[in-house]
Parts: C-alpha cells; structure tokens; sequence
C-alpha cells in the first residue's frame, strides 16, 4: 500500500528508482559476464537460451559492428538520440509515455556507458531456435525494445500522442 501511494503522488521517484534500479543491474551483469566468461564463451542456461559472451562495436543488435568505425561518431549519434528522449520525457505529461521513456534512456544509457568505458557494448542473452541464433543482446537492449514496443502500441493503439 505505502509503495502504490508513493508511486501514484509522485511519479518523478518512481522513474528515478526504475531508473537506477535498471541501470545498476544492466551494468551488474554486464561486470558479471566480462569477469566470469572469456570472449566468445559460452554456456547454455535452459534449451534455446546460452549465455555468450560477444562485443558489438555497432548499434543495435550488430547493425555496423566494426571496431574500425570512428566511434565518436557512433557515441555522439547515441548522446543525440537521449537528449531527444529526455527532452520528450520532460516534455510529456501521459504516464505511461514516462515509464516507456524511461525504459528507452535507460537502455541507452546502459549501452552508453559501455562505449565509453570499455570502447564496445557487453552482449550476453543468445536466443535461438536449432542453428537459427539471433543477435547477442544484453539487458539494456532489452530496455529499449520493450520500452519501444510499449510506446508504439500508445501509438498506434491507443492514439495517444506524445
């Protein structure tokens, strides 16, 4: 009851926790997988699901991974793109846009901090079905898709608008 009331008369708190909450266990299991596996290694956590320890030097889920890309371009693309998202998540008033915005920096940040400090972004979560893998992605990804997801579907049904 005490938390439904705190999050209900000040959603501000709620996104900042969400927000730290978040960050801090994207960034845990990212330290998790870089001191635990070598690269490339990998172990199999349930059928269809291994933890692989990969780097992507790119955007999302691969797109342009090369180390030789000038990554101060990559880097100032990504700051870009969450200024423009705490722009709108300042600027909007829907709850639900906040929460799905929130969702979407956090992530940004996550991957953010990564090429930064380590120069390439943590990737660990390798789904696949027989021989057919998707992209390596790690938590932060995970953060952006379902924060993107959820603010199309405001979107596109439910005709909100930001």
């Amino acid at each position: 009851m005490m938390f439904g009331t705190l999050f209900k008369t000040n959603n501000k708190i709620f996104l900042f926790l969400l927000f730290i909450f978040l960050l801090f266990a994207d960034q845990i299991s990212k330290l998790i997988i870089t001191r635990l596996f070598n690269l490339f290694e990998s172990i199999e956590i349930v059928p269809y699901l291994n933890f692989t320890f990969v780097v992507n030097y790119g955007f999302a889920f691969g797109f342009l991974n090369s180390p030789s890309l000038n990554q101060l371009i990559v880097s100032f693309f990504i700051a870009t793109i969450i200024v423009y998202f705490c722009y709108l998540l300042f600027k909007t008033q829907d709850k639900s846009f906040r929460v799905n915005l929130t969702l979407i920096i956090t992530g940004a940040i996550g991957n953010f901090i990564d090429r930064i400090f380590r120069g390439y972004v943590v990737d660990f979560i390798d789904v696949y079905v027989a021989k057919y893998h998707w992209p390596a992605f790690n938590l932060a990804d995970s953060y952006i898709s379902i924060g993107f997801f959820l603010l199309m579907v405001n979107i596109l049904f439910l005709n909100k608008k930001i």
